[in-house]
């Protein structure tokens, strides 16, 4: 085995289940050198992905299903690799059934959070593309991302480590995930879309609501999510005190030619402004 220890190679058989990718930074800190790599690949116990990222090839049994896509992927680089990122705004909202604009179907948007998203993801052919975000709102604070604590190793059920495809996605909570979202209106989310979706969010946890709203580091956001918590009355809304948190001061504008918000100082369409004064 070119001078390598075979406990490697089970060391490699053993923790990346097929069709998962590796990439070398990876095999560095398995002490997996160049050479091992490719002696891996020649013998068809790896397939060489791109420069510097493989892939245990699947069995025969493995469905086309499970042989492509963005999933495996995705989990790869989050639980097997450690990569530091999430998946969040629209995309979250959308995995979980509350978006209605960003449908996951061919070609989907993903959107990534973080500051540790591998350029071999963004640039993999899986379907979709991955498009990186900085976490700007949060500065790293895991609070409302789900899945940030799994450990494979420490799996409490089996079927977890039968079935790397139950690994859970690291994702925002829909109360983070719609922050994150109300950030990138008007730019990349229109403000009608964006009001469609919290049309939907009628299940929001005011508790981690309020706690996310405290630590998010951008008044434009929290100013346009009271906006549209206002218009559309969902019952969590009476438990998420605007009140108690830093809103800023002065005028914000968010649209050449909108109307300015009587009670958030923001730009906005006309309908989005209280009824009265959207009327007048």
């Amino acid at each position: 085995m070119n001078g390598q220890s075979p406990s490697k190679l089970q060391l490699l058989l053993q923790t990346v289940p097929p069709g998962f990718l590796v990439d070398s930074a990876w095999m560095k800190r398995h002490a997996i050198s160049r050479q091992s790599t490719s002696a891996y690949v020649a013998r068809g116990w790896l397939e060489r992905v791109s420069q510097g990222v493989f892939k245990r090839p699947f069995s025969a049994g493995h469905s086309s299903h499970a042989r492509s896509g963005w999933k495996i992927p995705l989990l790869s680089a989050q639980w097997l690799m450690g990569y530091g990122f999430h998946v969040g705004g629209m995309s979250a909202l959308d995995l979980r059934g509350h978006a209605h604009y960003l449908r996951l179907g061919d070609d989907p948007a993903i959107y990534l959070y973080g500051e540790e998203i591998p350029d071999w993801l963004v640039g993999l052919d899986t379907g979709a593309h991955f498009v990186r975000r900085r976490d700007d709102l949060f500065h790293g604070l895991s609070l409302g991302v789900d899945g940030a604590t799994f450990s494979i190793s420490e799996s409490p059920d089996e079927r977890m480590d039968l079935s790397p495809w139950l690994w859970p996605i690291r994702m925002s909570s829909p109360e983070r995930a719609v922050l994150e979202a109300v950030a990138d209106v008007p730019n990349t989310i229109s403000f009608h879309a964006m009001d469609t979706t919290f049309e939907a969010l009628v299940s929001m946890r005011p508790r981690l609501l309020s706690q996310l709203l405290v630590k998010c580091r951008s008044v434009k956001v929290k100013r346009l999510f009271f906006v549209y918590a206002d218009k559309h009355g969902h019952p969590w809304r009476k438990h998420v005190n605007a009140a108690e948190l830093n809103l800023g001061r002065g005028d914000r504008s968010l649209l050449a030619g909108g109307r300015l918000h009587p009670t958030y100082r923001i730009t906005v369409p006309a309908d989005l402004l209280p009824r009265e004064e959207s009327d007048a």
